[in-house]
C-alpha cells in the first residue's frame, strides 16, 4: 500500500542562492503523537500508511519521502525592526505535494535538525511548542483564517536542551508556499536584479497567475500581496488573535498566517494586549498589528523596486502609490467583518462609530471579547459583564435602531452573527492544559480540544465548557518563542 506522495520541487528551479540541499537527520526513536487524517486525505495521502513505521520515518525527518528533494530555504527579515540574514535553521522542505484537486502544497518538517542556516542552533524543536502550533493552526483553519496547517507531530525520542531538557519533536507543516517578505529581502540584499525578477516571476506563477497578463506584473504582485495581507490581518483583529512576532520573515506572500511561536488569543478586550515574553515594548501588541502589517509591506515594496521600473524614482512612486492603498484595504476588510459580527448586511456611514463605541466600552469595562459577541448573537446580554451599564444600554439601543434600518429580518441578522462569531477560541489556559497532559503522555485532553475547535461556529453543547475565560487563579499569561 502506497503513501500517496506526489512530490514536485519547483522551488529548486530558482537560482541556487535561494536554498541549500540538505540530507535527512535520523532520530533515535521516532514515535507518532498525532496525524491529521482529514488533511492527509485532502492531500492525497494515506493516513494509515503515514502511521506505519515507514511513514513515521519520513515524518520524523529520518529519511526522505519518495520523490523528495529536501532543501532548506534562505531568507532574511526585519526582526523587531532590525534587519538580519536568516534561513531555515531548523526546517527542511521535503517538496511540494500535488494534491488531487490540482493544488500545490509545501510539505515542511520543522525541528528536523541542523541546516547551513542554523547559526549555531541545534536545529531541533521541543514537543510542547510543536503541539501548540498544531492546535493553534488547526483552530485558525476552523475559524476560516488563512493559515499554514499541521499534518503531524512525531516525538523523536531525543532530548532538546533549552533552560531544561525537553522531549524533542518534529512538526510536519503544510503551506501554499513558504515564500516570505523576507525571501524577497534576501534576494534584494544578497542577489541581483535578475534574482529578484526570478523570485517575483515564481511568486506570480504560484500565487497570482492573473498578474502575469498585467501591463506591470510586478506592480500587480505588490498590489495582490497588499490586499491579501490587509484581509488576513483584519481577520486576526476580528478574532482577537495576537500573532506575537510579526517580523518580515513571518509574513507570507500567499497571505497565510505562519509561525505560531508566542501567539495567543485575547480574553479581555484591550488594544494593548501582548503576551510575548520577548516583546517588552509591545511592538506587536494587538492594536499595533494593522500598522505593523503596513510597515512590513513597505519593506516588501522596497525589495521589489528593481523590477517595478527601470528608473528608481518612478519605481518609488509606483511603490508608494500601492502602499498608500493598504490602510483603505485593511479598513474595508475590517469594517466588513465587524458589520457581520453585529448582524449588519448593508452599509451606513456611522457604522464605524457604532463599532468603535462598542469596543471602547469593552476595553473600559474589561469585557471578554469573544463572549461579548456571543451574548449579542444569542440575546443573552445578562451573561455579559456589560449588562446594565448605562453606556452599554444606550449603545444597545443605537444598535437595535441600526438593525431596523435594513431589509433583512431579525432571524437573518442572528444567523449572520452566528456564522461570524465563534462559540470558542483556543483559550490560552485550555491550550496549556492540553499541552501539559500531552507532553506527559495523555493525549485525550488535546484530542477533545481539537474536536471542539474544528467547527467553532457550531455553538454546540460540547463547546460550552470551553467558552469560559480563565479564572484569577491562572494569573497573567505569557508566551515564549519555543525555539
Amino acid at each position: 500500500m502506497k503513501t500517496g506522495w506526489n512530490l514536485d520541487m519547483s522551488y529548486t528551479r530558482l537560482p541556487e542562492t535561494f536554498y541549500s540541499k540538505v540530507d535527512p537527520n535520523p532520530v533515535v526513536s521516532p514515535k507518532l503523537v498525532i496525524v491529521n487524517r482529514k488533511l492527509a486525505e485532502s492531500l492525497g495521502l494515506n493516513a494509515d500508511v503515514l502511521e506505519t513505521p515507514d511513514g513515521i520515518e519520513v515524518l520524523s525527518g529520518s529519511r526522505a519521502a519518495e520523490g523528495a528533494v529536501p532543501i532548506a530555504q534562505a531568507y532574511a527579515g526585519h526582526q523587531f525592526g532590525h534587519f538580519t540574514m536568516l534561513g531555515d535553521g531548523r526546517a527542511m522542505l521535503l517538496g511540494e505535494q500535488m494534491a488531487p484537486d490540482g493544488t500545490r502544497v509545501d510539505i515542511q518538517l520543522k525541528g528536523s535538525g541542523r541546516t547551513p542556516y542554523s547559526r549555531g542552533g541545534d536545529g531541533r524543536a521541543a514537543l510542547g511548542p510543536m503541539l501548540r502550533e498544531y492546535i493553534i493552526s488547526e483552530a485558525m483553519h476552523g475559524l476560516g483564517i488563512p493559515t499554514t496547517r499541521s499534518l503531524a507531530v512525531v516525538e523523536t525520542g531525543e532530548g532538546v536542551y533549552r533552560e531544561t531538557k525537553l522531549p524533542g519533536a518534529v512538526l510536519t507543516r503544510t503551506a501554499s508556499s513558504h515564500l516570505r517578505v523576507g525571501t524577497f529581502q534576501y534576494a534584494a540584499n544578497m542577489g541581483s536584479t535578475e534574482d529578484v525578477k526570478a523570485l517575483a516571476d515564481y511568486a506570480i506563477q504560484r500565487h497570482y497567475p492573473g498578474g502575469a497578463d498585467e501591463e506591470n506584473p510586478y506592480l500587480a504582485l505588490l498590489e495582490g500581496v497588499i490586499k491579501r495581507q490587509a484581509a488576513l490581518i483584519a481577520k486576526w483583529q476580528q478574532a482577537g488573535f495576537i500573532h506575537g512576532v510579526m517580523n518580515t520573515d513571518n509574513m507570507t506572500i500567499s497571505g497565510e498566517t505562519i509561525d505560531y511561536g508566542p501567539c495567543a488569543f485575547m480574553n479581555e478586550y484591550s488594544m494593548s494586549t501582548v503576551f510575548s515574553s520577548i516583546d517588552a515594548q509591545g511592538r506587536y501588541a494587538y492594536g499595533n498589528q494593522p500598522g505593523i502589517g503596513g510597515w512590513n509591506l513597505a519593506r516588501f515594496a522596497e525589495a521589489l523596486l528593481p523590477v517595478l521600473h527601470d528608473e528608481e524614482d518612478e519605481a518609488i512612486k509606483l511603490a508608494e502609490a500601492a502602499i498608500s492603498a493598504y490602510p483603505r484595504e485593511f479598513s474595508e476588510s475590517w469594517i466588513s467583518g465587524m458589520r457581520a459580527k453585529l448582524g449588519l448586511y448593508n452599509e451606513e456611514k456611522e457604522d464605524e462609530k457604532l463599532i468603535e463605541n462598542l469596543l471602547s466600552l469593552m476595553q473600559k469595562h474589561k469585557a471578554d471579547y469573544t463572549n461579548t459577541f456571543r451574548a449579542l448573537t444569542f440575546d443573552r446580554l445578562k451573561d455579559s459583564s456589560l449588562h446594565e451599564i448605562p453606556e452599554f444600554v444606550q449603545w444597545e439601543e443605537a444598535w437595535q435602531e441600526r438593525l431596523v434600518r435594513q431589509e433583512q429580518t431579525t432571524a437573518q441578522s442572528r444567523e449572520l452573527m452566528r456564522t461570524s462569531n465563534p462559540a470558542i477560541i483556543p483559550r490560552n489556559h485550555r491550550v496549556e492544559e492540553a499541552l501539559d497532559a500531552a507532553v506527559n503522555g495523555d493525549r485525550s485532553v488535546m484530542d477533545q480540544l481539537l474536536n471542539v475547535l474544528a467547527d467553532p461556529y457550531a455553538h454546540s453543547a460540547e463547546q460550552e465548557p470551553y467558552t469560559a475565560p480563565p479564572g484569577p487563579e491562572c494569573g497573567p499569561y505569557q508566551t515564549y518563542c519555543g525555539t
